[in-house]
């Protein structure tokens, strides 16, 4: 028997992979419901590894479909929604824009609707919980100084940062008007295990290992502020819990790096880890025509829910970047039928809390390294 029944969306995509892996490892009485659509940036592979764990029901679905979110609010009794699914990717947002607007936005709407109604039928409207995640994006663009916090204005300058601003904004309306008992989260640029392909660093790992031009936008000085997934994992579940209705929280690692720097950086790794008959991959970086409103910096002041509710990131960039690279050093290897588990490969599985979601299929690498 559950404790509770919670839907996460989106579960099969980058960050939601983690984080049910992560929720269900930490929380073996929660039954959670794991509803996503796998579009191209959702993994199958994760998804069927989670229909062997004891307390993931994975359910493919689309969340602008209000007769399934309808039904599975009343099957499982759900008390708890996290809401991951979105379409991300900012490129595509640019060719596209209405995909990202009905999805990220109308998606939206369809999860607050059902879940108001039927909470409010079930008279658990202050019990429950809607936390929504959203990206640092929404504030638009820092210049080389300053950060974002929770009362910067929102400013996005693009089609998928207004998405998200748009949907962050419905969900505050419900709060206020309706009485939803809900939280949002903006979080920073994460890096790890299982992103999908066309992400900055899983691209600079593919293209090098193919020894391909690795395409770097304009001259390469836009700053993001990185975080480790699995941190990212753990402030949901902070505020999930113990976040104050109506609250937003900003989640980021304090890690900024310009998209030069991380290719180097990534590069680096792999000239070690994988070295290329006397040549250096960052000889492959290119630069290419900017992308139209290329935001220069984004950079998280996180100090509200480390004050808070006492979240604070575990994973030390040098450490965490290497375990990235290794990751997907490693599934590159497998996919080449060139694998072969080393030592260092070895040990850092067996330190993995998830060794049990790892043997079924799912490697998340290590859950948190204490900073030195």
């Amino acid at each position: 028997m559950f404790e509770k029944s919670i839907l996460v969306t989106g579960g099969a995509g980058f960050i939601g992979t983690n984080f049910v892996a992560y929720f269900a490892h930490t929380y073996p009485n929660y039954r959670l419901i794991d509803l996503d659509a796998l579009t191209y940036a959702g993994s199958r592979y994760a998804f069927d590894a989670q229909a062997r764990m004891p307390n993931v029901v994975p359910v493919e679905g689309d969340i602008r479909n209000a007769e399934l979110i309808r039904d599975l609010l009343e099957k499982y009794d759900i008390t708890g929604v996290i809401h991951f699914a979105a379409e991300s990717h900012v490129d595509n947002s640019i060719v596209d824009p209405l995909l990202f607007v009905d999805t990220n936005v109308n998606g939206t709407v369809a999860l607050l609707n059902e879940s108001l109604r039927y909470w409010k039928r079930k008279s658990c409207l202050a019990q429950a919980r809607f936390h929504h995640i959203s990206t640092d994006e929404v504030y638009g663009s820092l210049g080389e100084e300053g950060f974002f916090t929770e009362k910067t204005p929102y400013a996005p300058n693009g089609p998928y940062s207004a998405s998200k601003a748009a949907s962050d904004l419905l969900v505050r309306a419900y709060c206020r008007t309706y009485g939803l008992n809900a939280t949002i989260s903006n979080c920073s640029n994460n890096y790890g295990p299982w992103q999908h392909s066309e992400k900055l660093i899983p691209t600079i790992i593919r293209k090098a290992l193919a020894h391909e031009a690795i395409p770097l936008y304009g001259n390469g000085s836009n700053v993001r502020d990185w975080i480790w997934v699995m941190d990212h994992c753990r402030a949901v579940d902070k505020i999930f819990h113990d976040g104050q209705a109506g609250e937003s929280y900003n989640v980021g690692s304090h890690e900024e790096h310009s998209n030069l720097d991380m290719m180097r950086i990534v590069c680096r790794l792999l000239d070690r880890l994988e070295p290329w008959n006397g040549h250096s991959y960052e000889e492959l970086i290119k630069n290419v025509t900017d992308r139209p409103g290329h935001d220069f910096r984004y950079a998280i002041d996180a100090s509200k829910i480390r004050r808070e509710l006492g979240w604070n990131p575990e994973m030390s960039f040098e450490t965490g970047i290497k375990q990235t690279v290794q990751w997907y050093l490693s599934l590159h290897r497998q996919r080449t039928n060139q694998y072969k588990i080393n030592d260092e490969d070895e040990r850092y599985r067996q330190k993995s809390p998830f060794k049990r979601e790892i043997s079924q299929g799912l490697s998340y690498g290590a859950h948190s390294s204490a900073r030195p």
